[in-house]
């Protein structure tokens, strides 16, 4: 049972309000307010904390340091209950939000694209897309669903295999000194690494049979947007999947100095709750992804098909 009584909604919101913009008459322009309303509601809030949340100094408003705490915890409570809300009615509806994290470059290369297509099919569902590298706990985040990129192992959650990829070393033509005749002229170069792939470059030179402390040197980047533009500037040569890279070779100025793709264990996954699956924007876009996977391993039979995680 609690032992205190939680502030109404409309004193957070009027505090809300007045401390981002250090002003009771913006604040109460903005919440179709009087000034003494807002007034009213932030000296409540005053009271029942047993804090002062503002200085008023002359004729402005100007937070103390408890209010300057108080308005970020309160802002992202707020910002918490707006996503809670609006996915709890998504889930009841035939549309809705579906909140998904993404891995950029996917997302900019693959996903995006095609996304005009399922807007077409389910114009009443929309996809908003935040940035995640790693796994996370959902219960600690606004996402319903993730693309992952890896092994099917994440705590809690269904996933669905999406497709694997398959990576290519690209570097600017201007760094190569002489044509690359065999896999082991790559190490007279630097190598561009991913922080989230990090044995990559290790993984394809031993599919070319070359064991050496040399495929783990060199610089790392967390995005393959980087790793990419590293590359294009000169700084060596990067290990990257080919489909982010084989329509704008040319546009950025890049080669592969030697065409020996290599098709990584790992792969794309749709991850979510596995509680959460029921909702109908989740439903609709798994729906619809797993459809343009097995559409894009069709083209691409070497990338499809659920790859051995032992």
């Amino acid at each position: 049972m609690r032992k205190f009584k939680i502030p109404n909604m409309g004193a957070l919101l009027a505090f809300e309000a007045a401390a981002r913009h250090e002003s009771f008459t913006h604040a109460a322009r903005e919440l179709f307010l009087t000034e003494s309303a807002v007034s009213r509601q932030i000296n409540t809030l005053e009271s029942n904390l047993g804090v002062r949340l503002f200085v008023r100094v002359k004729q402005r408003v100007m937070l103390t340091r408890a209010g300057k705490v108080y308005s970020a915890q309160v802002r992202r409570s707020l910002e918490q209950l707006d996503r809670d809300t609006l996915s709890i009615i998504a889930h009841g509806s035939g549309g809705g939000y579906l909140e998904l994290a993404v891995l950029p470059t996917f997302a900019s290369q693959w996903l995006i694209p095609r996304l005009a297509a399922f807007n077409a099919q389910y114009p009443d569902v929309r996809v908003n897309m935040g940035v995640r590298t790693g796994t996370f706990p959902f219960a600690e985040t606004h996402f319903e669903a993730a693309i992952h990129y890896g092994k099917p192992t994440w705590p809690g959650t269904s996933a669905d295999f999406l497709f694997s990829e398959e990576v290519v070393p690209v570097c600017a033509a201007s760094l190569l000194k002489r044509p690359v005749q065999s896999a082991a002229d790559l190490l007279d170069y630097p190598l561009v690494h991913s922080t989230t792939r990090p044995d990559g470059w290790a993984a394809w030179f031993a599919n070319m049979g070359i064991d050496d402390n040399r495929t783990m040197q060199g610089v790392r980047y967390e995005l393959h947007t980087m790793l990419i533009s590293a590359a294009a500037a000169g700084l060596g040569i990067a290990l990257v999947p080919r489909f982010f890279v084989d329509a704008q070779l040319e546009q950025l100025g890049l080669v592969i100095p030697l065409d020996a793709p290599v098709v990584a264990d790992s792969a794309y996954y749709l991850v979510y709750p596995t509680e959460l699956s029921h909702g109908k924007p989740l439903a609709s876009f798994r729906e619809w992804l797993l459809r343009e996977a097995a559409a894009y391993s069709a083209v691409n039979p070497e990338l499809g098909g659920p790859r051995d995680m032992d």
